[in-house]
C-alpha cells in the first residue's frame, strides 16, 4: 500500500490507531502475532554437520588424518605380509587414537563455534536499538523488534529510524537517507500528502527504516516493519557474505600452514633416511623397510602437530569478551579484543567523558556586570552575588534568565525523595536550574503567567557545525529569534549588546565577549553566549538559521563548571605508565579544554600546545603530522576535524581508539581503529559505529578492557610459546633417534622410536592441552601495564620469542633424547626406555608452563596464582604416571611400570632445565637491568 499520498488522517484511519494515545498494549500484541517481529531475514547459522566437518579443513587436521592413513596402512601390511600381529594392533590403536583426537578436536570446534555463536547473539540483544512509542497515551521506550504498524514515534537527532513511517509532525527534521537513495546530502522531512506518482527519493513525508536522524525532531506512525519495509526489499543485497578471521587467527592460520610443511618435510626427510639406510645396509628396499619407517615417521607427524592450538585460541578470546563484558565493556568483535590491548592513543571527548556531566553556572556576565551565582548541583536554591560582593538586582538579570529558560528544551523535577532530577542535555540543565534559581521557568513563561505573552513559533535545533541553537518565539504582539551558542562563533555575528533594556550597537563587543571568555575559561569554565534578536513575522515564520541568527545582540555570557571526574586521573596516569597516551578532543573553549586537560593530568605544562578548530584550517597535512604525536589537546573542532586528526595519528602507525556519544562523533568513531561509544547516553548512530560500547559510560572502563585486551593476548603468546615448545622437544627427540641411532643399544634396536605416537598423542592432549587451556584464565602480570603496547604489524613469533620456543625446545627435547638413551644403555626394556623419554618429556613440559605463563622467568610468578592452572597440572601429572601403571595404557600405548625412585628422579631430572634456563636469565636481568624484556626473551 502507498502511504506517501495518504492525508495524515487518512493513515491513522487505515491502521486504526489514535495520534494523541497511540495503541493500545493489546492491540500491539495482537499485530505483533500478526505481522511479526520488525526484523529482516538474517542470514541463517551453518547447520551442525557443516560446522563440524569444517574443523577437518585445518592443515594441522590435515596431518593428523595423513598419520592416521598410515598407521592403517602399517597395521593392513603387518597383518597381511608380516603376520606381526602385535605390532598391528599397536598400529591399529595409534590410528583409532588419532582419529578420536581429531574427533574430539572437531567436536570442541563446533561446541566453541556454537557458544559463540549463542554468546553474539547475547550481545546482540544486549544491544537493541530501541524507538520511543505512543503506547495506552504514554510515552515508552520500546525494543525495535517490538515495533508494529499502528505505532505513533518520536525521534530526535541521532536517532535511528526503525520502521517505515509517514510524519505526521516535524521540526527542523532532516533524515540520512543514504542507503537507500545514494545521496549523500540529509533529505528535510515534510507532512505535505505527496502524488502517487512521486519517485523514493522525493517522498519527503515518509522516513524508511535503517535512516538516520540528523536534525530536529519529529512524530510519526510505522506503517510497515520487517520486511515489509523498503529496507526489508532490498536485505539479501545487505547481507554477510563471509566471516573474517582476526588478525590473530590470520596469523595462527599462516604459522599451520607453515607447520604443515614443515612437518611433511621432516617426514619425507625421516622416511627418505629410513629408505637411504636401507638400501645401503641392504641393497635394496623392501616393502618391509617401508612399513618399519611408519612408527617414527607417524610419530613424528604427531608430534608435529600442536593439535588444541585452533580450539584454545578460539576459547581465549572468547573469555576475554565474556571478562569485557562482565566488566561493562560490550565488545562487538573478537578482532576488536586484540586490537584493544595494542592501543596507543585514546582520543576522548571531554564532556561526560572525563567530566561528571553535571554541569553548574557559576558566573555569568550581562548589563556589563559579573555575578557568582551560589549553589550547586540540581538544587535550584542559590544567591546572585556582584563581583564586589553585593547582592544583585533582578531586573538586571532578568531578560539573561527568560532567553535562557526559552531557548531550552530541558526541565528539572523532583523525585519521591525531593531530590532535583535532570532531564535532557547538561548545558540545558543548567540553565534551566540558573533560572530557577530566580523563579524564572519556562512552562510559566508560556502559560503567559507574571504579565508576559509568549509563544514559541519555532525551534531550530544545535547542531555541530552551526555551534548555535535558535528558538523564534512570539512576545507581547513582538517576534524574537533567541540564539545561545559558542561565544567564539556567536561573537562574530554580534553588531550590538542589551543594556537596561535597550539595544545599543557597540563595536567592541565582540572584544569584551573573548576578553570574559578568557577569563572564564581560565577557571575550567564552560562558556555560552546568549543572544535576541528582533525580526519581522515573515522572518520568524520562514528564515532559515543563517538569516535569522545574524546581526545578534548580545544579552549575555553564562560561564558553566562541569567538574573533572575523580577516577579519571588516575586512570589517565595508568594509560600514560602503559605508554598509552590520551588526547582530548572537545568542542569546548581552549583555554577550559586546558585547564580541565591540566587537571586530569593530560598535560604537565602550563605553556602545552593547544591546537583549536580554526588552526586545523589552516595547517597543511605535513604541518598537522609534525605536532600530532606532541598534542594532547584540541579546541572548538568539527567531526570533520576529529576524523583529520585520527587518519592523522594512524599515518604514524599508531592504534587510536576514539570515543563519543553524538551522532557527530559517529564518522570518527568509524575512522579509528577502535571507535568506543556511550551506552547510557549514546545515540543509536554511535553505538551502531562502535566496536566498544561502554554499558556504564565510565572512562576507567577503557583503561580496564585496554588491560584486558593486554592481557587477553598475553595469555595467547603463553599459550603458543609453551605449545610450540612442547612440539620442538618432540620432534627433536624423535629426528635424534633416526640420525644418532644407527645401531641397536641394549634390548633397543635403531629403528625404535623414541616415543610412540600414543605417547605423543597423549602428551598434547593431556599433559600439554589442559594446562594450555588454564593459561586462557591467567590473571596479567604485575608490569603488564608498565610495558609499551604491542606491535600489531609484528609476527607473534617475534621479539625472541622464535628463538626462546627453539632454545626451550631443543634442551627438552634433547633431555628427553638422552633420558631415552641412557635408559636403553641401562639394560632397560624397550618399553621401558621409551617410557622414562615419555614421563621426561611429560614433566618437562608441566615444568615448563610455569616460565611459559611470564614474559620473564617462573621466578617472577606465583605458581599457585592461577588455580586452574594447578589443577591441570596435578591431573595431568597423576594421569600421566596411571598411564604407566595401568596395564590397558600398557597394552595400548606401549608404556611400562617403573620402580618409585625411578618415578622421583624423572620429575626432579626433567625440572632441571626450566629452573636453570630461568636462573640464567634472571642473573642476566639484574646484571643488565638496562635490557628489555623483548631482548632477554630468547634467554
Amino acid at each position: 500500500m502507498k502511504w506517501y499520498d495518504k492525508s495524515g488522517d487518512a493513515i491513522f484511519k487505515a491502521l486504526s490507531t489514535s495520534r494523541m494515545n497511540g495503541l493500545t498494549d493489546r492491540q500491539a500484541q495482537k499485530r505483533l502475532a500478526e505481522f511479526g517481529p520488525n526484523q529482516l531475514r538474517t542470514k541463517e547459522n551453518d547447520p551442525g554437520w557443516k560446522l563440524f566437518l569444517r574443523s577437518f579443513k585445518e592443515p594441522l587436521i590435515i596431518i593428523l588424518l595423513v598419520a592416521t592413513v598410515l598407521a592403517l596402512a602399517s597395521a593392513v601390511y603387518d597383518f597381511d605380509v608380516t603376520g606381526d600381529h602385535a605390532h598391528a594392533m599397536a598400529s591399529v590403536y595409534e590410528a583409532a587414537a588419532i582419529l578420536i583426537i581429531v574427533l574430539i578436536n572437531g567436536g570442541l570446534t563446533f561446541h566453541q563455534t556454537r557458544s559463540a555463536q549463542k554468546s553474539l547473539a547475547a550481545l546482540s540483544s544486549m544491544r537493541q536499538h530501541h524507538m520511543s512509542v505512543l503506547r495506552n497515551g504514554s510515552w515508552e521506550s520500546i525494543a525495535a523488534d517490538q515495533l508494529v504498524p499502528g505505532d505513533v514515534v518520536t525521534v530526535k537527532s541521532g536517532d535511528f529510524i526503525e520502521g517505515d513511517l509517514r510524519w505526521v509532525k516535524v521540526s527542523e527534521l532532516q533524515v540520512d537517507e543514504a542507503h537507500l537513495t545514494g545521496e549523500s546530502e540529509a533529505i528535510s522531512k515534510t507532512i505535505a500528502q505527496l502524488p502517487e506518482d512521486t519517485e523514493l527519493g522525493d517522498r519527503t513525508n515518509m522516513g524508511y527504516s535503517g535512516s538516520m536522524v540528523v536534525n530536529g525532531n519529529g512524530i510519526g506512525v510505522i506503517v510497515e516493519t520487517g520486511m515489509n519495509t523498503e529496507l526489508g526489499r532490498i536485505s539479501d543485497l545487505m547481507q554477510d557474505i563471509g566471516e573474517t578471521k582476526t588478525p590473530i587467527e590470520q596469523s595462527v592460520h599462516s604459522l599451520s600452514k607453515k607447520l604443515m610443511l614443515l612437518a611433511g618435510m621432516i617426514i619425507l626427510l625421516t622416511i627418505g633416511f629410513d629408505l637411504v639406510k636401507s638400501l645401503m645396509d641392504n641393497g635394496a628396499i623392501s616393502v618391509g623397510d617401508l612399513a618399519g619407517t611408519s612408527s617414527t615417521a607417524i610419530a613424528i607427524a604427531v608430534a608435529s602437530i600442536p593439535d588444541a592450538m585452533p580450539v584454545v585460541l578460539s576459547i581465549v578470546l572468547t573469555i576475554g569478551a565474556k571478562m569485557l563484558a562482565d566488566n561493562k565493556g560490550l565488545i562487538k568483535s573478537l578482532s576488536s579484543v586484540e586490537t584493544l590491548g595494542a592501543t596507543t592513543y585514546i582520543a576522548s571527548d571531554k564532556t561526560g567523558t572525563l567530566t561528571k556531566n553535571e554541569m553548574t553556572v557559576t558566573r555569568f556576565l550581562t548589563n556589563g556586570q559579573v555575578y557568582q551565582v551560589e549553589g550547586k548541583g540540581y538544587t535550584p536554591v542559590g544567591d546572585f552575588i556582584k563581583t564586589n560582593g553585593e547582592p544583585g538586582s533582578r531586573k538586571d538579570f532578568l531578560r539573561l534568565l527568560e532567553v535562557a529558560v526559552l531557548n531550552n528544551e530541558a526541565e528539572i523535577k523532583p523525585d519521591e525523595k525531593q531530590n532535583w532530577r535532570p532531564f535532557g542535555n547538561p548545558t540545558d540543565v543548567s540553565l534551566v536550574v540558573l533560572g530557577a534559581k530566580q523563579g524564572i521557568k519556562r512552562d510559566a513563561l508560556l502559560e503567559n503567567q507574571a504579565g508576559h505573552d509568549v509563544d514559541i513559533i519555532r525551534v531550530l535545533p544545535f547542531d555541530s557545525t552551526r555551534k548555535m541553537m535558535t528558538v523564534v518565539i512570539k512576545e507581547n504582539n513582538d517576534y524574537y529569534s533567541l540564539t545561545k551558542g559558542a561565544p567564539d562563533v556567536v561573537a562574530l555575528r554580534t553588531k550590538s549588546v542589551l543594556m537596561n533594556g535597550i539595544v545599543k550597537k557597540d563595536e567592541t563587543v565582540e572584544e569584551e565577549i573573548q576578553q570574559t571568555v578568557l577569563d572564564f575559561a581560565g577557571d575550567a569554565l564552560r562558556t555560552i553566549a546568549l543572544t535576541q534578536r528582533k525580526v519581522t513575522k515573515d522572518q520568524a515564520l520562514n528564515a532559515s538559521a543563517d538569516e535569522l541568527e545574524k546581526d545578534l545582540c548580545f544579552v549575555g555570557l553564562v560561564g558553566i563548571i562541569d567538574p573533572p571526574r575523580e577516577e579519571v586521573k588516575a586512570s589517565i596516569k595508568n594509560l600514560s605508565d602503559a605508554s598509552v597516551n590520551v588526547v582530548m578532543i572537545t568542542g569546548d573553549h581552549a583555554e577550559t579544554a586546558k585547564a580541565i586537560a591540566k587537571q586530569l593530568g593530560i598535560i604537565k605544562r602550563e605553556d602545552a600546545r593547544v591546537i583549536t578548530g580554526r588552526e586545523l584550517e589552516k595547517m597543511t597535512d605535513e604541518q598537522l603530522s609534525k605536532l600530532a604525536l606532541g598534542t594532547r589537546v584540541y579546541a572548538r573542532v568539527t567531526p570533520a576535524h576529529k576524523q583529520r586528526i585520527i587518519r592523522t595519528l594512524q599515518a604514524h602507525q599508531q592504534v587510536v581508539a576514539m570515543t563519543g556519544d553524538g551522532i557527530n562523533d559517529a564518522p570518527a568513531l568509524k575512522a579509528a581503529d577502535i571507535g568506543i561509544a556511550m551506552g547510557i547516553n549514546g545515540t543509536e548512530v554511535t553505538k551502531d559505529a562502535a566496536d566498544l560500547i561502554l554499558l556504564d559510560d565510565q572512562f576507567t572502563t577503557i583503561e580496564k578492557s585496554v588491560k584486558f585486551g593486554r592481557t587477553i593476548f598475553s595469555n595467547i603468546l603463553n599459550f603458543m610459546r609453551h605449545e610450540l615448545t612442547t612440539n620442538v622437544a618432540e620432534v627433536l627427540s624423535l629426528l635424534l633417534g633416526v640420525f644418532l641411532i644407527t645401531s641397536p643399544i641394549g634390548e633397543v634396536s635403531e629403528v625404535t622410536p623414541t616415543l610412540t605416537a600414543l605417547m605423543v598423542l597423549w602428551v598434547n592432549m593431556i599433559s600439554d592441552s589442559l594446562p594450555s587451556f588454564a593459561l586462557g584464565y591467567d590473571k596479567p602480570e604485575a608490569d603488564l601495564m608498565k610495558q609499551k603496547p604491542r606491535n600489531t604489524r609484528q609476527s607473534i613469533l617475534a621479539n625472541g620469542m622464535l628463538t626462546r620456543v627453539l632454545l626451550r625446545g631443543s634442551v627438552m627435547g634433547g633431555l628427553v633424547f638422552l633420558a631415552f638413551i641412557w635408559a636403553a644403555s641401562q639394560g632397560y626394556s624397550v618399553a621401558q626406555s621409551q617410557t622414562i623419554a615419555f614421563l621426561t618429556l611429560v614433566f618437562g613440559q608441566l615444568w615448563h608452563v610455569y616460565d611459559a605463563r611470564s614474559a620473564k622467568t617462573l621466578f617472577d610468578r606465583s605458581p599457585f596464582s592461577n588455580s586452574r592452572l594447578t589443577l591441570a597440572v596435578g591431573f595431568a601429572a597423576t594421569s600421566s604416571i596411571l598411564a604407566t601403571l595401568i596395564p590397558f595404557f600398557n597394552n595400548v600405548m606401549g608404556t611400562a611400570p617403573l620402580t618409585m625412585p625411578m618415578y622421583l628422579g624423572i620429575i626432579l631430572i626433567s625440572a632441571v632445565p626450566t629452573f636453570v634456563l630461568s636462573g640464567i636469565k634472571k642473573l642476566v636481568i639484574k646484571m643488565r637491568p638496562d635490557r628489555n624484556n623483548e631482548q632477554l626473551d630468547a634467554a
